[in-house]
């Protein structure tokens, strides 16, 4: 045998004979097992790259199937999203990062609760993304924000579209046909919860 042709013969038929021949065997590695490390924590950065577009460009007239951001829900492109808007918004306060990211769990499970309490179909896998990835829009003003700091009104009014640039990306996602009339009541907590995330960068 090949596996053997190095060894003592007279070894290997004594090891053999009182079965002990596994002994001898060469485990072989099975390369189709072996995965790629992203696969093996299911992270596809083409996908995560395209809901990025899609809560970035929110208008329907651009053709993305933004639908896809909450009906494929992933966790690792939130938590991306979360922890860079986390790393801007320290400003020599670590604690800031984790309560930002207490804010995204709990704040989402609280959007989650009302939607289904007022009819929604939408799990909270989906509300926890969709509420990750808007927070794109607050990281997209971050920088100009710190350019022109010193023009109050400016910087206000930046402040507002970045809050309302996020809670309609977010509320576009969420808030369906099936809440009828009951659309406010969902929508104004969502903006909300991104007034306390912008609060939380800029620290007022």
């Amino acid at each position: 045998m090949g596996s053997d042709g190095g060894k003592d013969p007279y070894a290997t038929t004594f090891l053999r004979q009182r079965g002990y021949g596994w002994l001898l065997e060469v485990e072989e590695d099975d390369s189709e097992e072996s995965k790629p490390l992203l696969e093996e924590l299911d992270i596809d950065l083409k996908d995560i790259y395209y809901k990025i577009r899609c809560v970035l460009m929110p208008m329907p007239s651009l053709g993305y199937n933004r639908q896809v951001v909450r009906d494929n829900p992933d966790f690792w492109g939130p938590l991306a999203v979360v922890l860079l808007f986390s790393m801007i918004s320290i400003y020599g306060q670590f604690r800031v990062v984790s309560w930002i990211i207490t804010i995204w769990i709990f704040g989402s499970l609280t959007i989650f609760l009302l939607a289904r309490v007022l009819g929604g179909e939408v799990s909270y896998g989906q509300v926890l993304g969709v509420i990750g990835y808007s927070l794109l829009p607050l990281i997209v003003i971050a920088p100009l924000l710190l350019v022109i700091g010193g023009f109050e009104v400016v910087s206000t009014l930046i402040k507002l579209f970045g809050v309302f640039w996020a809670a309609y990306s977010a509320a576009s996602l969420l808030v369906g046909d099936e809440f009828k009339t009951k659309k406010p009541l969902l929508i104004y907590p969502i903006f909300l919860l991104y007034i306390y995330f912008l609060s939380l960068y800029t620290g007022v």
